[in-house]
Order: structure tokens, then sequence, then C-alpha cells
């Protein structure tokens, strides 16, 4: 990968691969790590200041009901990337699907594919295909065996991105400041040409790392009653002052009202961060493992201070892409998103009912209320499918359902939880026994989903499970959920 001090030079290199006539709009993508629905300041963090996102989001559309389509990082990014739900490509988890206590789990889980195929066309080869120049400045996570490098899959100039930032530098905390200046060089060479600038930032991931003078600010602060983690916040602060950084040399360049500026995360927030009233946080699918800040900026195109409830998702952004660049679909790519085009122009609905997750697994260290079975037994999540059809999600739990009686015997093995997130955000109220029909119409759905999608459900009983082991913790252990502050991918 390119160090800093050559930066310039491999800019220089990829700016000569576009026409300088073309004027169509350019892309700026900014992503997140580990940054929850809640921790930033216009979604009413009492205590973590985001000046800059806030900027943004007054400036743009903010999307209420974002989601990422996976709830922590390598699937979340892999979907994104190609545009495709998890069973498109096999990245669930990272490293493994089978992540905890091998006597707790009732199924052999789906085994997992540990980076993106080459073969799988990302967002970044079709953008350059269409003749836009491509960069990525941070965060890959997609090179494992089954994967390929970002330079394979579409991208011109690729700074900082194959490993994580562990350096600890007192002016650069997480990398947010290198990456930004790479960025904002690159946004300065090719100020003449679309071009397409990606940047996944290693913040706020844990370890937390922030500069000493955020760190200051606030642990002088007063603590909120939600949130009163002063790394925590210094660390997002930073990263909020390094997307003020990037938006303003994106105004000095005379390009912010010719650039669509999309920023979000790639799942929710940590333990170390309560997101409610969400429930649950990073690697868990109820609304606080995937629901997401989500904001738009296209000057001319969105109306400042706009906000949009249609459930969107992070695969939807590929389609998108491509129609901001007029660019066509490449052959024989399927895409499970639909272009936002229409809602960033402030119409109010998109042609698809329904959104879906799919994780065949189990992960390990349990969340902040979480699922009661879970937390009793050390587990974010365990192997499930989810449909979130206008204000209606269901949750299917795969070894209640394939285990104990499926379909005919869903009043008693609690295999479907059914909630109206327009009364109930927060999860709390399971509706699938007293709202049968509606039960039953979203389970339909994801039925038909997963078999439109070739999703594999792990079938097979797991015969290293102990069943007497789980009734014993879940006998004892009771309460919210409440997790230590550790973080886990």
């Amino acid at each position: 990968m390119p160090k800093l001090s050559s930066i310039s030079a491999s800019l220089l290199l990829a700016a000569g691969l576009a026409t300088a006539a073309d004027h169509r709009p350019n892309i700026v993508f900014i992503l997140a790590d580990d940054l929850g629905w809640k921790d930033v300041g216009y979604q009413g963090s009492d205590f973590m200041e985001t000046p800059n996102i806030d900027r943004l989001a007054k400036e743009g559309m903010v999307f209420t009901a974002g989601y990422a389509a996976a709830g922590n990082c390598m699937p979340s990014r892999a979907c994104l990337l190609s545009g495709n739900y998890t069973p498109r490509h096999g990245v669930y988890a990272v490293g493994s699907t089978e992540r905890g206590p091998k006597t707790e789990m009732r199924l052999v889980p789906i085994p997992n594919k540990s980076g993106l195929a080459r073969e799988n066309i990302t967002m970044a080869d079709a953008l350059k295909a269409a003749g836009y120049v491509t960069g990525i400045f941070g965060k890959w996570h997609l090179a494992g065996p089954d994967g390929a490098l970002p330079g394979e899959q579409g991208f011109d100039v690729v700074f900082q991105s194959n490993g994580g930032w562990s350096r600890k530098e007192a002016d650069n905390p997480k990398g947010i400041y290198s990456l930004t200046k790479a960025a904002c060089e690159f946004m300065e060479i090719n100020k003449d040409r679309p071009f397409f600038l990606y940047l996944p930032h290693y913040a706020i991931h844990s370890a937390l790392q922030a500069r000493a003078s955020s760190l200051a600010k606030f642990q002088a602060k007063p603590p909120g009653q939600q949130h009163h983690n002063a790394l925590y916040a210094a660390c997002t602060y930073d990263l909020d002052d390094g997307v003020g950084i990037l938006l303003k040399k994106l105004a000095d360049l005379g390009l912010e009202k010719t650039t669509l500026v999309v920023f979000t995360s790639d799942n929710g927030g940590t333990q170390q961060s309560s997101q409610e009233p969400l429930r649950g946080n990073k690697g868990g699918y109820y609304e606080g493992g995937i629901r997401e800040p989500f904001v738009v900026r296209w000057p001319g195109i969105t109306k400042p201070g706009a906000r949009c409830d249609v459930p969107v998702i992070n695969v939807d952004l590929y389609p998108t892409f491509l129609a901001v660049a007029g660019a066509a679909l490449p052959a024989g790519k399927v895409l499970d998103g639909e272009s936002l085009l229409p809602l960033f122009k402030g119409e109010r609905a998109l042609q698809r009912q329904s959104i879906f997750w799919h994780f065949p697994g189990y992960l390990d260290v349990p969340v902040i209320r979480g699922r009661q079975l879970d937390v009793a037994t050390g587990f974010r999540t365990r192997p499930i499918s989810v449909i979130r059809k206008g204000d209606w999600k269901l949750h299917l739990f795969h070894e209640e359902w394939q285990l104990d009686g499926g379909r005919a015997n869903l009043s008693k093995n609690h295999a479907v939880e059914l909630y109206n997130l327009k009364d109930d955000l927060g999860e709390r109220n399971n509706l699938a026994d007293t709202n049968p029909a509606k039960r039953d119409d979203l389970l339909d759905d994801l039925l038909t989903w997963q078999k439109s999608a070739k999703a594999l459900m792990p079938s097979e009983p797991n015969p290293k499970f102990a069943p007497g082991a789980v009734k014993l913790r879940v006998g004892k252990r009771k309460g919210s959920g409440q997790i230590p502050e550790r973080d886990r991918e």
C-alpha cells in the first residue's frame, strides 16, 4: 500500500485515467466503523458532539430508517461494496460463524467466506468502467483467502486499507487525519474529472483512541443520562473533525455543488454505547445492531433539512451510485438494492416492499438488552433471518424453526418475533401470537425471499450441544443484559 510520503505520486498516476471534459457528479462515501444510530448529535445524544455530521444532516437529507445489511463489519462491507445480501457472497461474519460456547449451539452453522470474491463485481469496478477515478482511503477488511485486494476490485488508488489502525499517534488517532489528508489530495488532483472517493474509517472501533485535547474536553463535560464514556465521545469527536476537514476541502475546491456525499456506518454501536430506545448493539439483529446514522447531501437534488422515513439499506448504494454516474449495470451482475434517487428528489416510495437480513451462524459476547436466551448463554446472536416490511419487522430464529416443529408449532416454539416499529421502536412487545395474520404475511415473504436468494439454512443438529447446560444458565442469569465494556468483531 502507498505510504503517505508517496501518496501524491500514486494519485497523479491515477489522475490520467479519466477524461478532463467529463463533468458528471463526484461521489464521496464516508463510512464510520461501529458508530451507532444514537452516537451522533443530530440523533439526540446527550453527551457526544458531532457538529460537522450534524451540519451535513442540516444541509442534506437524513434517512431515519437507514440500515446496514449485516450486524458486524466484514459482512456489512461485503454487502455494500457488492450490492448483494449475504447469501449471494457468503460473507457472514469476521473469521467464523461458529463463535461462542460450542455446547450451547443447537445447529452446525453455515461456513463463512473470509472475503469478497474477485469475480463479484464491486461498485468501484462499475464506476471505474464508467470512467470514474476511484480511490479507497481506509479499511477494506475483505482480503482473506476467499477474497481479493481493493486494487483488484476496482480501486485505482489504495491507501492504508489492508490492516487495522493499531498505532497510537497523538495527532492522528485511528488514522483519521492521515486518511483524510490523502483523500483531500485525491480530490484536489482529480477536481476536473469525476471521481469516486471511498473513505472507510477505522474509527471509532476499539481500541478507542483520541487526541489528548479531545479526551480532556469530554472528561471535563458533565456526563449524560445515556452516554458518559469520555474516550468513546472523544474518538467520535475526532472522527467528526475528519469529516469536517473533508467537507471544507470540497468547498475550497469548488466541488461542493457537484458532489454527492453519503455518510453512514457499517453496523451498530458496541456495548460501550447504549443505543436506547433501540434494542441491542453491534453483532445483533435488533435495531441497535443494524440501524445507522444515514445522511446524503447533493445540492440541487436533496433539500436541506429533509428527512425520509422510508427504510433503506446499504445494498441500495451500489444502484444509487450507478444512477448518479449514468453508468450501466455490469453484464451478469445481480443487485439486491434499489436506487435511492427517487427519495433524494422527494418521492415517498420505492418499488420494493421489504428489506432482508440473513445470518446462519453464531456470534459470541452478548449485547445490551439482547434476546434473553442469547444473553444467558453468551451470544450476540444465534442463526437468524429478518424481514422489515413497512412498519413491521419479523425475526425468524433458525434453531427453533428447524428443530422445534417449525411453522406447525409457532405458538410454542418461539421461532418468530414480530414487532411494529412505528409503535414499538425498542422491540419490546412481541406480537407474533396476537397478530398471526401479519406474522404469516411477513413470514411468507421472508421464506419466499430465502428461496429466491438461495439462502442456506443450517439444518444439521450439533452433536456437541448440551441442553442441560443451557437450561441451567438461563435459570441463573436474569436482568437487562448489561454487558461489560468489551468489543468483538
